[in-house]
């Protein structure tokens, strides 16, 4: 499909999930000391809430929202509980410097994985863009102080990689389901939500928040680990999948201006060099965004 007018709505619509992803780190951060597995079901058990919410507004029988093909379950399932889950691992079997950075691939992945898409076609500056992007997510992980990979922690690795493929490749092959509409997505927060609570009971010891830790968790439910999900399927299902990718690098970089605005982190040149990499590379990952007539890659 060409970029288009017709593009723009549903590609802005896609963005705001990453708008939404970037205050993940300050909300999880006021969540307090609650474990991953249990913060994940919390969030999705109020994004399921979402869904059902959303279910209730179309009228009918809110179970026909669930009777769906088991390919696509499998995918929603799959993206959704996958993702969160080889994550946590890929963090505690690695140092979470490289674990983070090798799991930041998935906007790069989408860009080149967009390729392999009927109708999609890949140009110099998608490639560019996303790249000069990856290089400032790197920044802002490492803090400009370099990252070393051991072969002991092979196994995180690999779980970080898994990681990056899983929600690389949901975000493609979503694409490739798209007559299945976005309130699926409720579906799939209701599953994911069931999982996190069987990982907690098995890998965590339960901790209860308290105070404005309730809120956070609550605006996580409702933001960052709910409603994105929505807009995100929205978005990749109908807009330019390959600028999508190319912004999502926008989300590290607000999520650290957002931590250094609370005072939770500190300003310095190598925020200062990110920005301006995450910046140029989302221009450029957009360029066709605003003119269709660029030569291609």
């Amino acid at each position: 499909m060409e970029p288009g007018q017709n593009q723009r709505k549903p590609t802005l619509i896609g963005f705001s999930a990453v708008l939404m992803w970037a205050t993940l780190a300050l909300l999880t951060d006021l969540s307090g000391t609650v474990p991953p597995f249990q913060l994940t079901a919390m969030a999705f058990t109020i994004a399921f809430l979402i869904g059902v919410m959303a279910w209730v507004r179309t009228g009918g029988n809110v179970l026909r929202h669930l009777r769906l093909p088991w390919p696509v379950w499998g995918l929603g399932i799959g993206g959704l509980f996958g993702y969160h889950f080889f994550y946590f691992m890929a963090l505690r079997q690695a140092p979470a410097v490289e674990a983070s950075l090798i799991a930041y691939l998935w906007p790069l992945l989408i860009v080149f994985f967009s390729a392999l898409l009927p109708g999609e076609r890949l140009r110099w500056f998608h490639g560019a863009g996303a790249i000069a992007g990856f290089l400032g997510a790197a920044l802002l992980v490492t803090k400009g102080q370099g990252f070393s990979f051991d072969a002991q922690y092979t196994t995180g690795y690999l779980a970080a990689l898994v990681c990056a493929l899983t929600w690389a490749g949901y975000s493609i092959l979503s694409r490739r389901f798209g007559a299945i509409p976005t309130n699926a997505v409720g579906g799939f927060c209701g599953a994911t939500a069931v999982l996190a609570w069987i990982c907690h009971g098995l890998f965590e010891t339960t901790v209860v928040p308290v105070g404005w830790q309730w809120v956070a968790i609550a605006a996580l439910g409702l933001g960052p680990v709910g409603l994105a999900f929505f807009t995100w399927d929205y978005g990749v299902k109908r807009g330019n999948i390959r600028v999508l990718g190319g912004l999502s690098y926008a989300a590290p970089l607000l999520s650290t201006l957002l931590l250094i605005a609370s005072g939770r982190a500190e300003a310095t040149a190598a925020v200062g060099l990110a920005c301006g990499l995450i910046v140029g590379g989302a221009l450029l990952a957009t360029l066709d965004f605003f003119r269709p007539q660029v030569g291609e890659f």
